[in-house]
Parts: C-alpha cells; sequence; structure tokens
C-alpha cells in the first residue's frame, strides 16, 4: 500500500462524509455508481487507487461535480479577511470568492468617514448599486441629494447619477452588491 496524497485523503474523507451525510450506506452508494460494495470501501479507507472514472462516477452519484470533489482545502478557502483602506475610512470583506452571475459580487464594508463632496469623491459608472445598512447610519450622496440611510434600511440607485456614500456620526457598516464597475469604484485598493 502507498500512503495517500493530501488530495488523496481529503477525497476519500469528503466521499465518506458525503455518503454519510446524505444517510447512504455502503450498498446505497455502490448501487448508484455502479461499483461493488467492497470496491467502495476499498476506495474511502485507502488501500485501493481511485481511478478517473470512479471518481466521475461517485461525484455524479453524490451530487456533486469532479472538480468541487477534487479541489483542494486550505485556510483562505475558509478565513476572510478584512482590507482596510485608511485613507477613504474603509475596511472590506470580499463575501463572493468569485463573482456570480453578470460579474457580482458581496462585500460587507465598514465605513467611518463622511462624504466629502467638495473631494470629488462622488463618481459615475455604468449599472446599478445596492446596499442595506448593518449598523450606524449611511449617508448616500446622490447627484445633489443627501439621503440618509439607516440601519436596517437599503438603498438601490443607478450608478449612472453622481454618487458617494460614507458614515454619518460614527462608524456603519453596509452589506452590498457591486456590479464589475461598482467593485472597482468603491473597492479600489480592496481587491
Amino acid at each position: 500500500m502507498t500512503q495517500d496524497s493530501p488530495v488523496e485523503a481529503l477525497v476519500r474523507n469528503r466521499i465518506r462524509g458525503m455518503r454519510t451525510a446524505l444517510g447512504w450506506s455502503l450498498d446505497d452508494l455502490a448501487a448508484r455508481c455502479h461499483m461493488s460494495p467492497s470496491t467502495l470501501s476499498r476506495i474511502e479507507t485507502g488501500p485501493r487507487r481511485i481511478a478517473l472514472d470512479q471518481l466521475t462516477s461517485l461525484a455524479r452519484a453524490l451530487g456533486t461535480t469532479l472538480d468541487q470533489l477534487v479541489e483542494p482545502a486550505d485556510d483562505e478557502d475558509v478565513v476572510i479577511r478584512p482590507r482596510h483602506d485608511p485613507e477613504r475610512g474603509r475596511t472590506a470583506w470580499m463575501l463572493s470568492r468569485d463573482p456570480g452571475p453578470h460579474g457580482l459580487a458581496v462585500a460587507k464594508i465598514r465605513l467611518t468617514k463622511p462624504v466629502r463632496r467638495d473631494a470629488g469623491e462622488l463618481k459615475v459608472h455604468p449599472g446599478r448599486d445596492w446596499f442595506t445598512v448593518l449598523s450606524g447610519t449611511v449617508v448616500l450622496a446622490l447627484g445633489e441629494r443627501t439621503i440618509q440611510v439607516e440601519t436596517g434600511q437599503a438603498a438601490e440607485f443607478s450608478t449612472m447619477i453622481p454618487h458617494a456614500f460614507g458614515a454619518h456620526d460614527g462608524p456603519a457598516e453596509i452589506l452590498g452588491i457591486f456590479d464589475p464597475e461598482g467593485r472597482r469604484t468603491h473597492l479600489r485598493g480592496s481587491w
């Protein structure tokens, strides 16, 4: 018997973990992936090498993809670390690792500075921005308007109107959804 690589050990644990989470016995999974229960047992416990065709069949039977079954696991997959932009008074946590449909990204942002209209902070970019206030009060400068968005409220607006947002009377936290242009504009320096 050869020593498993870290990826092989991870895959074996995932197969066993997914099978048990589904409440399936070795016989149940074996029937779904057209293997014998003894072959499946040897795959899960390590004495048998896992062939690519077996992995494909196992992934399909378990309702996952081959990529998800073999993707490496490391600390970066779990921990979301904040990025600080002290000049702009922002700390951002990107909550979506990969852009979603239409390039949308989700971020939590802590705002500590107010909007300064005279500093050229108001920006324009194609698309729409959306955010909800988790704590504090956010000032949304939208064209000539100044709008206070309180905890529990949300804002959604065209980003073709000059806009910026900042904290009002102390720190505020928002959860925002940004398209690629919004991400570049509002999270620059963060990602």
